[in-house]
Parts: structure tokens; C-alpha cells; sequence
């Protein structure tokens, strides 16, 4: 009979998996030793990194992506990205270490008390098997659980010494991870959109999460309605240079009222109905305009505060509607007005470096932010045609868009991967430069420098709290941080100097980091409470 280790690493073999993310530590030895020379072994320097590389490889990739951590303290330091692969429908199977079982009635160094409970409820499944041959068979089932729709994040605690007891390997199986949606209610959401005069679409990352954006812009078109992204959206939702895009919703109540304001029939696909972070009135739910919702998240459809929701893969729902329509024939709304290009000043503006920076990434470029006070202006400057080509977080945890860079370019190896992020974003996982200059990657990461968190500024500023302690970041040298761990970098103060930074970094065999230091004013994020 093979051990708990053989099977384990056969298992992972046939599932395609021979690529492992950790940080290692002693209860993780036994699983390490002598480790395989058929797979590769990307560390981080912190749990939080490691869960946020693997995130950023699994959305990019489109596979279950395997994480090995450190017993209790090990997952503790991963949950805010735990919690992050969570809300980004993130494929992971977590393992992590735990104490032999001989020692743990005896609260041991190293034992994770109630493990299997530790990373609830932001984990689809947990368990820490009763028996050391029950292992391969519980990360056999949190594999198909993870890639279930929705996907997510699945978590097994593993005691040290059950990976050399013998098992019986794990019946190899096959899990379908879609559902098809109601074909009745697919007609009543093709009815309504038929019948209405001035329909909407609001799209969300699930439709590039499943591969079907050029389906949903050929619904789109056959609708012939404009196309909105739904707020927070953590991928792009569709090509912002199509003439039917009509731009981005806001996270607030009233800002979504009044965008939707105009129309009389409202399709949300692959998002919530909808995502607010601002309290308000939404007007929008209690004027009983027809809401159809396509998503395969069963949560986010009981959650919607009005509206039908279709619940099933995306991958059935846009065909099945799109079969369900007759021929429309309407005229097309007016095109959107592209934001002017932004001037230079010193400081610098935040939007011109935007703008310029739009200009030096290659076309092929994969952008990952983690910039949330200038999301507006990135949208604006920036704006994302290709499908895969954006990735940012859901959850609005920060520390994630930097790892997830790392794992992006790591399942994109012949791509440019540019990471946008702010000062104080960039101080929650500095550590993951450190893994993108061990793998050689082609990380262009560019630290906008504003002194300090920006988005609370604009906040404060929208709730009309002010004085607010924390906020201000003096003295941070973002670039001898990063050449201490060996990645090259550059800092920008003056408007003349930014496009040869920006030109050098991209072009670059390896990571390179840019700091560039801008205008301290407060973007308008949302519209007052």
C-alpha cells in the first residue's frame, strides 16, 4: 500500500497539480522530504503572500491551485487572503500542517486547536480527517469542491505524522462544475428584455472568470443595449473600448439609482444586484423595474434584494438567453465620451501618470490594482479591451494585488504583468518582490505615492469625518525596500523624468519596481452618503 505522501503527490499528478505555494514549517516537514523533482515549490516569505500568489495563479490560469501552510499561526497570518480568494471565487486547496496526533489532547507547541474551524466561514470546505488514511480522500474532495461553482477556497489540516502511514489511493473522480439555469425563467428574462423599450446590462467578473466574454458581447449586441460594469467588479466585465459600453457603476446606493434611472428593464450578469460599500436610498428597488439576474453564485441570487434571480454556469445561462430572443432591432445608444488626456504639473497628477503609463505597457499587458483611490482615474485612463486582462481583489482587503501579480505572471510567463498599487497598499506584502526576482518574473510593479491611504481621505471626506488618525504615511522609501530584496527600482518626483521609468520598467527581463510621487489631493470616490 502506498503512504499517505505517495498517494497524495500521485493524486496531485493526475489532477494536472505539480506546482505548490508555501511557506514551510516543522509539521509540514514530513510532507516536504526529499521533495519531488517533477514539481516545483514557489515560496513566500509570508503566509498572506503565499495565499495571494496562488490566488493570482488560479484566476489566471483558470486550475485549482494547491497552498501548503504553517499549522494555526501559519493560516492565521493567510485569512485576510483567505478571505479575499473567497470573495474572488478563487480555486484553492489549502493544506496546513498540525501537530502528531499522539500530542495534541495535550495542547502541544504548534497544535491547532479545532483546526478545521479556524478558517470558517470563508472557506467552502474544512476538514481535519479522523484518520491518517482518510487524507488523500479529503483533498481528492476538496479539489472538486473548490472548482464547483462558485469556486473558492478549501482548507484540510494534516497531523505530521499521518503522511507516512499507509492508505489505499483515492478512486480517481469526475465532478461537473456547472449547472444549467431554469429554462423557464430564461424565457420570461427573454420576454421582458423583448418587450421593454430602453433595457440595460450590467455585467460583473464572472462573465471573464467562465470564458464567456465574446458570448456576452455577442448577447449584447443582439439586445443592443448599453453595458454597464457592476460596481467593485475584480475582472474585466466587458471590452471598454466597445461602442455599447456605457461605463462603470459606483458603489453607492443613490449613484446606482441614478444611473439605472433611465431604463426600464435591468439584466445583471455575473455580478450582485449590487455590490454598495456607502449607506443610501437605492430608489431603483422599489420602482419595481424588471430585474433578471444570471449567476452561478447561489448566495449572492438569495441575497439580491429584488429582481429574478437564474441561478446556473454562465456558460449555459448567456447561450440559453441568447437562443430565448427574437430579432431586435434598436437603435443603438450614443457613444460613451472618453475622458480627455490628463495634462502634466508638478506634482505629478495622478491621472497623467495613469495616462502614461497606459501608454508604455505593452498591448498583450496584464494589469493587477491594488489603487482603490484612483480606481476612477485608472478606469479612465486605463482602459481594459481584453478579456483576462485586469485582475484586482473583491473583498477590498489590501495586501493581495501584489502577490497576486506574482501569481498572474507565474501562470502567464510570456506576458508582461504590471501591478498599479498605492503607498499603502504596497506596506501589506513588500515580501512578495522578493519571490518575483527568485522566478525572474516580468512584474513591472508601480507604487503610486500620495503620502498616505488615499481612499480613507476620500471617504472621510464623502461621510464628512474629519481629523481622522492613521491616515498620513511620512517616510516611506519604497524603492531601497525593494532593492533589498533585490529587485531594481527607480523613483519619480518630476513630470520629465516618468516616461523613460515607466519605458525602462516595462521592458525589462525581470521585476522592476517604479515609485512615483504624486499630487496628494482627494479623488471623489462616491457620491456624499
Amino acid at each position: 500500500m502506498p503512504t499517505v505522501r505517495q498517494a497524495t503527490l500521485d493524486l496531485l499528478r493526475s489532477l494536472g497539480i505539480t506546482t505548490i505555494f508555501g511557506n514551510p514549517g516543522s509539521t509540514e516537514m514530513p510532507f516536504l522530504d526529499r521533495f519531488p523533482g517533477d514539481f516545483r515549490y514557489i515560496l513566500g516569505l509570508q503566509e498572506a503572500c503565499v495565499v495571494g500568489i496562488a490566488d493570482g495563479y488560479a484566476r489566471a490560469s483558470g486550475q485549482v491551485a494547491f497552498v501548503n501552510l504553517h499549522s494555526a499561526a501559519g493560516v492565521g497570518h493567510a485569512l485576510g487572503n483567505i478571505f479575499t480568494a473567497q470573495r474572488n471565487q478563487a480555486p484553492l486547496v489549502i493544506t496546513a500542517g498540525q501537530q502528531v496526533r499522539s500530542l495534541l489532547p495535550n495542547q502541544p507547541f504548534l497544535g491547532a486547536t479545532e483546526a478545521a474551524n479556524f478558517p470558517k466561514p470563508y472557506v467552502k470546505f474544512s476538514i481535519e480527517p479522523a484518520r491518517a488514511e482518510d487524507v488523500p480522500a479529503a483533498i481528492g474532495q476538496a479539489f472538486r469542491i473548490a472548482q464547483r461553482r462558485p469556486c473558492g477556497p478549501c482548507f484540510v489540516s494534516i497531523p505530521a505524522d499521518d503522511w507516512g502511514r499507509p492508505c489505499e489511493a483515492p478512486v480517481p473522480r469526475i465532478l461537473s462544475a456547472d449547472v444549467a439555469p431554469d429554462p423557464a425563467l430564461i424565457g420570461q428574462a427573454a420576454q421582458a428584455l423583448a418587450a421593454s423599450r430602453r433595457p440595460v446590462l450590467v455585467a460583473g467578473p464572472e462573465v471573464d472568470q467562465e470564458g464567456m466574454g465574446p458570448a456576452f458581447v455577442a448577447l449584447a449586441e443582439a439586445i443592443g443595449a448599453p453595458v454597464l460594469t457592476s460596481p467593485f467588479a475584480s475582472r474585466i466585465a466587458f471590452p471598454e473600448d466597445h461602442p455599447l459600453f456605457a461605463g462603470f457603476l459606483a458603489a453607492a446606493p443613490q449613484a446606482v439609482s441614478d444611473a439605472l434611472a433611465p431604463f426600464d428593464c435591468v439584466l445583471v450578469v455575473g455580478a450582485p444586484v449590487f455590490t454598495f460599500h456607502v449607506a443610501g436610498e437605492a430608489a431603483i428597488f422599489r420602482r419595481g423595474v424588471p430585474i433578471f439576474h444570471l449567476t452561478a453564485d447561489g448566495d449572492t441570487a438569495a441575497s439580491a434584494p429584488a429582481g429574478t434571480s437564474i441561478l446556473g454556469s454562465l456558460r449555459f445561462a448567456i447561450p440559453a438567453l441568447h437562443a430565448a430572443l427574437p430579432e431586435m432591432r434598436r437603435t443603438p445608444p450614443p457613444p460613451r465620451i472618453a475622458a480627455p488626456p490628463p495634462l502634466p504639473a508638478d506634482p505629478i497628477p495622478a491621472a497623467w501618470l495613469l495616462h502614461r503609463l497606459h501608454l508604455a505597457i505593452p498591448e498583450n499587458a496584464i494589469l493587477v490594482e491594488e489603487a482603490p483611490s484612483h480606481r476612477p482615474a485608472m478606469q479612465a485612463q486605463m482602459p481594459r479591451t481584453r478579456w483576462g486582462s485586469f485582475f484586482t481583489m473583491a473583498s477590498g482587503g489590501l495586501g493581495y494585488s501584489l502577490p497576486a501579480a506574482i501569481g498572474v505572471a507565474l501562470a502567464k510567463p510570456d506576458q508582461r504583468v504590471v501591478c498599479l498599487i498605492g503607498d499603502g497598499s504596497m506596506m501589506y506584502s513588500p515580501q512578495a518582490l522578493w519571490t518575483a526576482v527568485q522566478h525572474g518574473l516580468r512584474v513591472t510593479t508601480v507604487v503610486i505615492n500620495n503620502g498616505g491611504y488615499g481612499a480613507m481621505r476620500s471617504i472621510g471626506q464623502a461621510m464628512q469625518v474629519r481629523d481622522i488618525p492613521g491616515i498620513d504615511l511620512p517616510g516611506l522609501d519604497f524603492v531601497r525596500i525593494a532593492e533589498g530584496m533585490g529587485c531594481p527600482a527607480i523613483r519619480v518626483t518630476h513630470p520629465d523624468a516618468l516616461d523613460a521609468a515607466l519605458r525602462e520598467a516595462c521592458r525589462a527581463e525581470g521585476p522592476m519596481l517604479v515609485e512615483v510621487v504624486v499630487d496628494a489631493a482627494i479623488p471623489t470616490l462616491y457620491h456624499k452618503a
